[in-house]
């Protein structure tokens, strides 16, 4: 005869009972246990409790039992009867994280060390010690909006349009932050980033594709900041490290940087807040010796026009959309999020999250922001109109090892972050150059960490693999440099600057892999809860995803329509057909999300998500515990 609450469960667990009602008894049960002899939530390959926290699958109107793939899925925890509360304090278990081990030894994530949220009892609409708490992720996420691609975007927006396009920039800043602001409140709301929750939504061929397609995006942004990591290092070395050497040089300090990690998150947060503000000091820098015209730029950034644009002026507006807007920032900040200790259970927890993590996001996104202005200011300033011979004059009595580096030509002026440095230098002084290299050292390597934690999130979310970081730098960074290495090596660096142009289209046609999985998710009530998003949201996120999907094929195409080769375009027609074939596939998933029901057919369930959308049993349980301490 069972004794307690706790026994009763476990008799009718054995006994086969496995509705609902039954699951939400055994989490019951987990608390009284949990509570009564402080166990530690471990991962274990024993036999597991019977008192377990499980994911379950919730549809309307139906109960599914928990089936034995449920109960083996890695995300679940066990009790760990070997920890004592003494030994091992007590671990939150709200946002459904686990501690994996690999190999017998720990495996170290971002995740490893939680940032406590602090009580503020006087200030209960809005508290500097909760904010201040909060902080660290969103400014992880805006870096991806300063890496070597977005600054090269900048300077070719100021030298080929002047300042008739900061309104561009602009704009696509704060469409950035509305579509981050819905993948944070994924990973917040559902304990899950984007890469998780597609693995655990998507069928298998569909989910094998998202993680190709984000994997690609990936390997695309490690390379263009290897490219401009190379060319920092061979600017400050007044060219005697080569361009190659550079390369070889990026995979060092990616090691360095990485051993950072050991010294606790909020270290490391503090070290991406110092690579921000050696960007934001050095392009700073560059603005004030430049001084461009204040009004002409208030009037670039606030007055969408562009008078006098032609073809040059539409690419490059459509390039800075391209450029600014990144797929996997969007599974970063999904992930980061995850990284403050928020009990999901207590409604009014998740709804201070996701307010500060918004708040958070604005501030970290208005100075990366700013810096861009500074970068497309300085170029729309100095450089805007001006052609190779002018600058080859002005550079020609130069002494250095790039004097010869413009053409003695009229054609109008064409800068990238190598030639850009360059000419700063000739008409600026040294100091100008060197400290412009400075921060673009500062970008690549940024960008590089956040890259590395990207391909991490993603390699763990969609195929549950559990690998080193390490091991994830050696695959990526070994892919990224190869290529790269062989046209600096073989190429100039006008062929090596030119990548990022490719780079730039690449990660252009992996946007919807990403944008349309997060309205997706984010619109669905049963994964969402009160916190889905609503009528208006739905159809503003569904027309800005429309409108930056459209704007970044444009760029493809016009990329592609200029290679001039039958035989490019062939591929292309190829590849355009399973492309769009899958987009069309996650769109129309997404107008089923969105509440587009005509489209819902009887094969949803085989097919997509919709009719069978998986969440977290502690979203649940809101009802049963709606109070719960820190």
């Amino acid at each position: 005869m069972p004794t307690n609450k706790c026994q009763f469960k476990q008799l009718l667990s054995n006994q086969g009972v496995n509705s609902y009602s039954e699951i939400v008894a055994q989490y019951q049960c987990l608390q009284i246990k949990n509570a009564s002899q402080g166990r530690k939530m471990r991962v274990k390959k024993s036999e597991p409790s019977p008192c377990e926290l499980v994911h379950v699958s919730f549809s309307k109107g139906s109960e599914p039992p928990v089936t034995a793939a449920t109960m083996s899925d890695p995300s679940y925890q066990h009790l760990d009867d070997s920890q004592s509360v003494e030994n091992s304090p007590k671990t939150d278990v709200s946002d459904g994280s686990i501690d994996p081990i690999v190999n017998g030894e720990p495996f170290t994530s971002y995740f490893d060390e939680k940032v406590p949220i602090p009580e503020d009892e006087r200030h209960t609409w809005f508290s500097f010690r909760k904010l201040w708490a909060f902080t660290g992720p969103g400014f992880l996420m805006s870096i991806a909006y300063l890496d070597p691609g977005n600054i090269e975007s900048d300077l070719q927006s100021g030298s080929v349009a002047g300042y008739k396009l900061l309104w561009v920039l602009l704009t696509a800043t704060i469409i950035g932050l509305l579509l981050q602001r819905l993948a944070a409140r994924l990973g917040v709301v559902t304990g899950l980033h984007l890469a998780e929750m597609c693995n655990r939504q998507y069928p298998k061929v569909p989910r094998i594709l998202l993680w190709l397609m984000v994997e690609m995006a990936i390997i695309g942004s490690d390379m263009q900041e290897v490219i401009g990591s190379a060319i920092a290092i061979n600017l400050l070395s007044v060219g005697i490290i080569p361009l190659w050497g550079g390369v070889l040089i990026t995979i060092v300090d990616t090691f360095f940087f990485l051993f950072l990690d050991k010294y606790g998150l909020r270290k490391l947060e503090a070290f991406f807040g110092l690579l921000i503000t050696i960007m934001g000091v050095t392009f700073g820098y560059e603005y004030i010796r430049v001084s461009p015209d204040q009004g002409q730029l208030l009037k670039g950034m606030f007055f969408p026009y562009c008078a006098g644009c032609g073809t040059p002026q539409l690419e490059q507006a459509v390039g800075i959309v391209g450029a600014v807007i990144m797929p996997h920032n969007m599974y970063l900040h999904s992930a980061l999020v995850k990284s403050r200790e928020v009990n999901r259970s207590n409604k009014k927890e998740v709804r201070e999250a996701n307010k500060y993590f918004f708040i958070e996001s604005s501030i970290a996104l208005f100075i990366s922001f700013i810096i861009n202005v500074f970068v497309v200011a300085v170029f729309a300033e100095a450089f805007f109109g001006k052609t190779n011979l002018e600058v080859y004059n002005e550079c020609f009595n130069k002494t250095g090892p790039h004097t010869g580096l413009f053409s003695n030509n009229t054609d109008p002026l064409e800068v990238d972050i190598y030639k850009g440095g360059v000419v700063l230098g000739c008409y600026f002084g040294p100091a100008a150059l060197y400290i412009w290299a400075i921060g673009i050292l500062a970008a690549g390597q940024s960008s590089t960490m956040t890259g590395t934690y990207s391909g991490q999130f993603v390699m763990e979310g969609f195929l549950n693999l559990k690998w080193s970081r390490f091991a994830r730098v050696i695959l990526t960074r070994s892919i990224a440099i190869t290529p790269t290495l062989l046209v600096a090596i073989f190429q100039d660096v006008e062929h090596l600057t030119g990548m990022n142009d490719f780079l730039n289209v690449l990660q252009s046609l992996q946007l919807p892999f990403a944008l349309i999985p997060v309205l997706t998710f984010t619109s669905l009530r049963p994964v969402m809860n009160e916190f889905a998003n609503g009528l208006g949201w739905k159809i503003a996120g569904g027309i800005l995803i429309l409108i930056v999907c459209s704007i970044n094929i444009y760029f493809v195409v016009v990329y592609v329509s200029l290679l001039g080769h039958v035989v490019f375009y062939v591929i292309a027609a190829l590849l355009s057909i399973a492309y769009l074939t899958f987009v069309a596939y996650l769109t129309w998933q997404c107008l089923v999300a969105l509440g587009v029901t005509f489209l819902r057919c009887s094969e949803t369930c085989h097919l997509g998500l919709i009719s069978n959308p998986e969440i977290l049993l502690l979203n649940n349980m809101e009802k049963e515990d709606t109070s719960s301490p820190r």
